[in-house]
């Protein structure tokens, strides 16, 4: 007698699971794509026009004045402090 109730609340709690995940497949498949050739052309093409000053070897070497790593007035050492 007791087990029909726990039963139905089993199924509804499983229904609910698999509506979520329904949902969740929804959202995944209107989520907006790229070909992964598009995206690797992309990535390339980022690379090769964004300056790094962390990498001089490809870059040159940066002038003082615009590297952001660069320190600044009063400081001495590096960037880290250990306590």
């Amino acid at each position: 007698m007791n087990s029909r109730p726990h039963k139905q609340s089993m199924s509804e709690l499983k229904l609910r699971r698999l509506t979520e995940h329904n949902q969740r497949l929804k959202e995944d498949l209107a989520r907006p794509r790229i070909r992964v050739s598009e995206a690797s052309a992309s990535l390339i093409r980022y690379c090769k026009t964004t300056k790094d000053p962390l990498v001089p070897s490809v870059w040159g070497p940066v002038a003082k004045n615009e590297d952001p790593y660069a320190l600044t007035g009063g400081k001495k050492g590096g960037c880290c402090t250990v306590q």
